[in-house]
């Protein structure tokens, strides 16, 4: 099987450190300012109010504004990449699925800085413990970045694993076997609308990302 995941809130926790990565990130970029740690509180609820999900809505390119493709946000994600940590011990996951013969990649949208997705994955250390990486959202859509998983591996079934389900809806095929991994800071949206989880065939839910395996069993079963 094809099993793909998603990083943020998924394989790693970046979002309980957001604050403090712009608290360091204002300590380098103005140590003039007063009072960061406040503004760093205001930052990281702006962060997390550009989370909210558009249900449904990812169909095209995306191309962030010009102010957050800047030297401080670009500190800001690298800060919050040092300060990130797996998930449910991530990488010996990762590398039990590739013992049992499985392809593992990593299939997530980019950044605001071009690039920076793939900086991220180096710094926490999970890089090379992937088959392939995939990044969609710049120069592909999930649509394309999902065609292009076809066309290198064929049409296996593949398991996609993600914090965010409602990138699920309209995308993928009938080998796609789509994984909800439950991670509060992100499931709160999903609660708010969850009756559009209903528009997702073969939906699956796990609290924690060893729960795949049973997943997997499943799956081979039901095919």
């Amino acid at each position: 099987m094809i099993v793909a995941f998603d990083f943020d809130g998924t394989l790693v926790d970046s979002y309980s450190v957001i604050e403090e990565a712009f608290r360091r990130a204002l300590e380098k970029h103005f140590r003039w300012l007063l009072f960061k740690s406040a503004w760093a509180k205001l930052l990281a609820k702006l962060e997390m109010y550009f989370e909210r999900p558009t249900f449904g809505k990812h169909k095209k390119k995306s191309r962030p504004p010009f102010f957050l493709r800047t030297k401080f946000m670009e500190t800001w994600f690298e800060e919050r990449a040092r300060l990130t940590k797996p998930l449910d011990d991530a990488p010996e996951l990762l590398k039990k699925l590739k013992e049992e013969g499985h392809l593992v990649i990593s299939f997530s949208a980019e950044d605001f800085i071009d690039g920076m997705k793939v900086r991220r994955l180096k710094i926490s250390g999970l890089y090379e413990l992937f088959d392939d990486i995939i990044v969609f959202g710049r120069e592909m859509t999930i649509d394309e970045a999902f065609q292009l998983v076809r066309r290198k591996y064929g049409n296996e079934v593949f398991v996609w694993v993600d914090d965010k389900p409602w990138r699920f809806i309209g995308h993928g095929d009938e080998n796609t076997e789509y994984v909800w991994y439950y991670f509060p800071p992100t499931a709160k949206f999903v609660e708010k609308n969850r009756e559009l989880l209903a528009l997702i065939p073969h939906l699956h839910v796990i609290r924690d990302l060893w729960s795949i395996f049973d997943v997997i069993k499943r799956v081979k079963f039901e095919r």
